[in-house]
């Protein structure tokens, strides 16, 4: 996007510096890279990175109305509440699909928000890596602050740790040796001292729970939360010991409760230039747009793409057994921004915040890119291709 960068970047690169690039990741974290790295970072220009920032903050004048709670009770599904839940949430990821508009110049399009981290170690890492194997000017960023590595970890480890031994803070997820994402779960205990644990693994004693480590019983103090709870229903027999609706003393990072408040379900409430009409399909009444093939249908209660239906009908709307829990998105199209060797390419940018607890308002810490080639973003529907997959993003 940003010419002299792209240039410049592609000039200098080669096949084989990529394979290097790619296996001194494998070498770091052996046996934990599961996706695709794409060949390339994305290089945001200035005007684009305000556009951007705009269309963010407008969002999160949204996120902080009085009324934004009450709102979205609804979006916390009956029987999986938390207790203990945070003020606010902890952590925002906000996706834009870049496009241009009718001027021709590119502007971002809202795709998802949600109240949930992200790969936030992952990320630090891979940009980093990006810089060691390339050439890239100076006067781009991928972090937000004056001292970009050491000062980026410095604010994961207030939001993340506040203070606390590391070995009292752990990472939640299910089966975190299965995940795809497990090569963030490695860098983070790399970086921050916290350990990733099964949910299988807590141990409930009264109101505190543990965790084992070397034969010792360790208590938790603060969860960093990346288990989505709603992923516990495709395992019917766990026993555990805790459930997650269990009153427990902890505090969370990241609570789960926020992931269904700020997600598809807050969409309908949000306004701007930047942000597609979307609508919960039940406010229509049955007075459906005339030219469905423009919209999108999403279920709100899913994650990474599951259940979008690009190509829809009134009959597919009218079936719906609970189209309150169905939202219709206008399309965006993706404008092929980044050049290739063999021709351009899709993204979407992900910006990442935390939001410590006696903040007021999330801060900008990084951001992640997604490059693709098919329909959708995600790496199922770009199997086969080059310059695509996961990245990272410098902004001018």
């Amino acid at each position: 996007m940003h010419k002299e960068a792209r240039e410049a970047f592609n000039g200098s690169f080669t096949e084989s510096k990529y394979a290097d690039f790619v296996k001194s990741i494998e070498e770091a974290f052996p046996g934990q890279l599961d996706f695709r790295v794409a060949e390339t970072p994305v290089f945001v220009p200035r005007e684009l990175k305000e556009k951007i920032n705009q269309a963010s903050e407008e969002i999160i004048a949204t996120l902080l109305s009085p009324d934004f709670k009450a709102k979205t009770d609804r979006a916390v599904p009956t029987g999986q509440s938390v207790p203990g839940e945070n003020v606010h949430t902890s952590f925002l990821a906000i996706d834009y699909a870049i496009c241009k508009d009718d001027n021709g110049e590119l502007v971002p399009q809202l795709i998802e928000l949600q109240g949930f981290p992200s790969i936030f170690g992952y990320q630090a890492f891979l940009s980093e890596s990006f810089r060691k194997f390339f050439t890239i000017a100076d006067y781009f960023q991928y972090a937000f602050g004056p001292d970009q590595y050491e000062g980026y970890i410095a604010k994961l480890k207030s939001l993340i740790l506040a203070g606390e031994n590391p070995e009292q803070v752990i990472l939640l997820e299910i089966f975190p040796e299965k995940q795809k994402t497990r090569i963030d779960f490695a860098v983070t205990e790399q970086m921050l001292g916290v350990k990733a644990v099964c949910y299988t693994k807590l141990i409930l004693e009264g109101k505190k729970l543990y965790y084992e480590k070397d034969g010792r019983k360790i208590q938790v103090k603060r969860i960093y939360n990346r288990l989505i709870f709603d992923d516990l229903l495709n395992y019917p027999d766990l026993e555990t010991s805790y459930h997650f609706t269990d009153e427990v003393d902890v505090t969370w990072v990241g609570h789960p409760n926020w992931f269904f408040r700020i997600s598809k379900f807050s969409m309908p409430f949000l306004k701007n230039r930047f942000i597609p009409e979307t609508q919960f399909v039940s406010d229509y009444n049955g007075q459906f747009p005339a030219d469905l093939e423009n919209y999108v249908l999403k279920p709100l209660f899913s994650f990474a793409g599951s259940g979008v239906q690009l190509h829809i009908t009134e009959a597919d709307l009218v079936a719906l057994n609970d189209p309150e829990n169905y939202i219709l998105q206008k399309k965006v199209k993706y404008e092929p921004v980044i050049q290739a060797p063999d021709g351009l390419v899709k993204c979407e940018i992900r910006m990442m915040y935390g939001w410590n607890d006696d903040a007021p308002k999330p801060e900008l810490l990084i951001s992640l890119s997604r490059l693709s080639r098919g329909e959708m973003i995600g790496v199922r529907y770009n199997k086969d291709f080059t310059w695509v997959g996961g990245s990272a993003s410098f902004f001018e």
